[in-house]
């Protein structure tokens, strides 16, 4: 085996290992691209081994380091994420809570089908993780159980439905995933709209089934009450100020009013107006929200940066020569290769975090799709279902350990697992219904940019 392909699995290898040690992701990808340039160096000039990496080609990293500083499209993260975050502490979440099981109070299952009607309202209007799962498990998880609601399902549904955020825009994700592909935001924005509605239904509907089907599992309350106007009133004015933000935001994305970049400020603008027209805004809030907001940027920064230098590190090596070589010599068709490409970001999923396999994985088996002749946005939106899916597996799971921190002492870790199971299946249906159908991530953008 060649040097280079030995250098290029022994940076993975390690990669995936080091992140077991609890160091933090920025410290090990900027570690690792020093150490294997300087061996990288040191092979060359001692050995005389040519391997494609040395200080000068390495230093091209504090050009693409400026370079990402500068990319206008990264000013919508911070923007997104304070907008989630106030948004958090609007009220909003409460509002639609309280309507929601009213209106739904008659359907067995329908506190959990509020649950998941409010989680894909609030993906669309937060885009953090954290903030969803958490919110959710704090205004839905004690009513369902109260109510008698199986432990699995109420945790099940809680954990998904969060992570619905990380995949319907406007999300934090697919800004970054745009960013490294170097295509439209625009266009991954209203290509993830409806696959990211879909698995929302595809909720609803297991929920309705396997309520009808044991329904000791999701039982009937008490104080059930006929719909009437009021109620439907009650939702109509509950549901208007999220719906109003998700279509300020998107909107002003789809008619071509505001770039993403823009409609990100309008998004944090509209966020900050709700939270001070229910009273819920002061300047300990500001401040919070404000440290919170560069918390998670600060965190996020420092793995972008280090993974551009990883990345930089690698590709001088051969790596995407490597991983385009291997994929291309499966024996399958193109399609087999992207199952297999699918597969395997499924798969680190389990140890890896969206963020490092959207920065180290994406870039690498992209050129290898755009050879194969398929749709870039296509591939995109099943690459992002596929990190939605990482929230909920084990031992990374995210989702599962924000619900953990703040579930009833008698939801354990064991019973969260045995509840996303089905959702799981869920995403997974969801994946390869995208995938046969490739209009359902393609439709929206060709209607919006006549793509």
């Amino acid at each position: 085996m060649p040097l280079n392909d030995i250098l290029v699995i022994a940076m993975f290898v390690l990669f995936i290992a080091l992140i077991f040690t609890g160091f933090p992701v920025a410290w090990v990808l900027g570690g690792l691209s020093v150490i294997f340039a300087a061996v990288a160096v040191i092979v060359e000039a001692d050995f005389g081994i040519p391997v494609g990496v040395n200080w000068a080609y390495a230093s091209l990293s504090v050009e693409r380091v400026w370079d990402l500083m500068n990319n206008w499209v990264l000013v919508a993260l911070p923007m997104f994420i304070y907008m989630g975050l106030m948004l958090d502490r609007s009220g909003v979440a409460s509002d639609l809570m309280v309507n929601f099981a009213r209106l739904f109070g008659r359907v067995r299952g329908g506190l959990a089908v509020t649950v998941t009607v409010i989680g894909v309202l609030l993906a669309a209007s937060t885009g953090i993780i954290g903030a969803s799962v958490v919110l959710l498990a704090l205004l839905g998880l004690p009513i369902m159980l109260r109510e008698g609601y199986q432990a699995e399902l109420a945790s099940g549904t809680v954990a998904a439905v969060g992570t619905l955020g990380i995949l319907i825009p406007p999300s934090i994700m697919l800004v970054m995933m745009a960013d490294r592909l170097a295509i439209s935001v625009g266009d991954l924005f209203l290509g993830a709209l409806i696959p990211g509605v879909l698995l929302g239904v595809l909720y609803v509907l297991y929920i309705l089934i396997y309520a009808q089907l044991r329904p000791s599992v999701a039982p009937l309350g008490e104080d059930v009450v006929a719909i009437d106007r009021e109620i439907v009133l009650g939702v109509a004015k509950a549901v208007a100020p999220a719906l109003g933000l998700v279509v300020a935001v998107l909107g002003s994305i789809f008619f071509g009013i505001a770039t993403p970049t823009e409609a990100s400020g309008v998004g944090a603008f509209g966020a900050t107006l709700l939270a001070w027209g229910k009273g819920r805004i002061d300047r300990e809030v500001l401040r919070e929200v404000a440290r919170s907001t560069s918390r998670t940027t600060g965190y996020i920064f420092a793995i972008l940066l280090t993974a551009t230098a990883y990345s930089l590190v690698l590709r001088g090596l051969g790596g995407d020569t490597l991983i385009a070589g291997a994929l291309l010599g499966l024996p399958f068709g193109p399609s087999g290769i992207v199952l297999t490409i699918l597969f395997f970001t499924f798969l680190l999923g389990f140890v890896l975090d969206w963020i490092e396999i959207t920065l180290i994985i994406l870039p690498l088996v992209s050129p290898v799709i755009t050879g194969l002749g398929f749709d870039l946005v296509w591939f995109t939106v099943l690459f992002a279902v596929c990190l939605q899916t990482s929230f909920l597996t084990p031992p990374v799971g995210f989702a599962l350990f924000y619900l953990k921190g703040v579930a009833p002492p008698e939801v354990t870790l064991a019973t969260i697992y045995r509840g996303v199971f089905p959702f799981i299946l869920l995403q997974i249906l969801g994946l390869i219904s995208i995938f046969m159908w490739p209009e359902l991530a393609l439709w929206l953008p060709g209607v919006a940019y006549g793509r």
